[in-house]
């Protein structure tokens, strides 16, 4: 039920939201909903169509709120679109499709409104988790490694700045719709990223955290398909979240990409992020513009269609980073451009490349010295690497990647031509 109740949450908060223009109300009254299937379905069963009974339930519950308050009136006859409704006892609230012409556009319509310019990336992230994720405010928490009260207030603060700017239900149009959805996928990557490789924590990954960050992907691009970078978000996180189940081993330690058993990736996954990728080609090729989402699907598919890690086209991906490095500058990129290099023309190159990013760029992170201990390694210095990897592992806050670095610096310690 759980289940069902995340992929439905955000059509109902959507919708109601619209109704009542209010977005503590509508989740409030999207919550009873739920309380009272939880209540009513195991003993009437699970009704034909779960959407319509919860959406039904939620809107009785709209109106009985409405008609305590002192601005019964108004508020009926706007949820009834003015349809002669007086607010007496025979007032009810109309069917959904009658208000809206697509279902589906209430959520694109929420998505954008958690990823308000006037929220911080945080509160966007976990407002776009709570309203259109569904997840609790206590599993949010727990993918942030917070407590509960103070994501709540987080959560509470996100609302309450949306109310006094006055932010509505509607779709952003023009450069405002350009910058919101490049937002929206900035939050949703963000999510995909702390579930893919967690900050701090004595978890790598939180694969639920990643799972729901390519749920929201795969919604987005259903509701956005003409868009090249959203599809380019999807293809990304598919082609990243297919390798989940190879990235630990049986024991619980964490196996880096060229070590994984492809085997265990998940075909499913790959396949559609392929196939997504190609459907952004396809627009690419018609004039329109792609971006840094599309241009790292494209790196990760080269991953994908090697079936051996020996396989890879380094050539290829060093190419494809020298693009990404045009388009989105940065010391991440950088960083793994330096690793693609180190692979397709050899480790002093990528050396080369590492020496010109600037560590204070990344303050308190292990990537540059991670990335600089394993070409020194693949240089054969390996006493350098050693003091490399034993310096990131003192950074990083995420044991599981500690374990890996410190493994890595004993390696080069036990080599006999060091």
């Amino acid at each position: 039920m759980i289940a069902a109740w995340r992929a439905e949450s955000a059509r109902l908060v959507g919708a109601l939201t619209r109704m009542t223009r209010d977005v503590d109300l509508a989740e409030d009254l999207a919550q009873d909903a739920l309380v009272a299937a939880l209540e009513q379905w195991p003993r009437t069963g699970i009704p034909d169509n779960p959407s319509a009974w919860l959406m039904t339930t939620a809107k009785r519950r709209g109106v009985d709120h409405f008609r305590r308050a002192e601005t019964l009136r108004r508020k009926v006859a706007e949820l009834q679109h003015d349809r002669g409704v007086s607010g007496g006892e025979e007032a009810h609230v109309p069917d959904l499709d009658d208000q809206v012409d697509h279902i589906e556009d209430d959520v694109l319509r929420l998505v954008f409104l958690s990823c308000h310019p006037a929220l911080t990336p945080e509160s966007r992230a976990a407002l776009t988790l709570r309203l259109v994720g569904g997840l609790t405010t206590a599993e949010i928490a727990r993918g942030f490694l917070t407590s509960e009260a103070t994501m709540g207030q987080r959560i509470s603060r996100a609302k309450k700045t949306l109310a006094s700017v006055r932010a509505e239900l509607e779709m952003p149009t023009g450069e405002e719709r350009a910058a919101r959805l490049d937002d929206v996928m900035a939050v949703i990557y963000l999510i995909f990223n702390e579930g893919y490789t967690a900050t701090s924590g004595a978890d790598w990954m939180r694969p639920d955290l990643a799972a729901e960050a390519t749920r929201l992907a795969r919604m987005l691009a259903d509701l956005a398909p003409d868009e090249p970078e959203v599809l380019g978000l999807q293809a990304l996180l598919e082609l990243q979240g297919s390798r989940t189940a190879a990235r630990l081993s049986p024991d619980g330690t964490p196996v880096l990409l060229e070590a994984q058993d492809r085997t265990r990736w998940d075909p499913l996954m790959v396949r559609r992020g392929l196939a997504v990728l190609r459907a952004a080609s396809r627009l690419a090729a018609t004039g329109t513009p792609v971006g840094t989402y599309f241009l790292q699907a494209s790196i990760a598919a080269e991953h994908a269609v090697a079936a051996r890690a020996e396989d890879t086209d380094w050539g290829r991906i060093a190419a494809l980073y020298d693009v990404l490095a045009q388009a989105a500058p940065g010391p991440v990129v950088e960083v793994n451009r330096a690793v693609a290099h180190g692979r397709a023309h050899g480790p002093e190159a990528g050396l080369a490349v590492l020496a010109a990013v600037d560590a204070a760029e990344l303050p308190g992170s292990p990537l540059v010295l991670a990335v600089r201990g394993d070409l020194l390694e693949r240089a054969g210095r390996f006493a350098e690497a050693e003091a490399a990897f034993v310096e990131a592992a003192a950074l990083t806050r995420n044991e599981g990647e500690r374990a890996v670095l410190l493994l890595r610096a004993q390696e080069n310690a036990a080599r006999p031509d060091r």
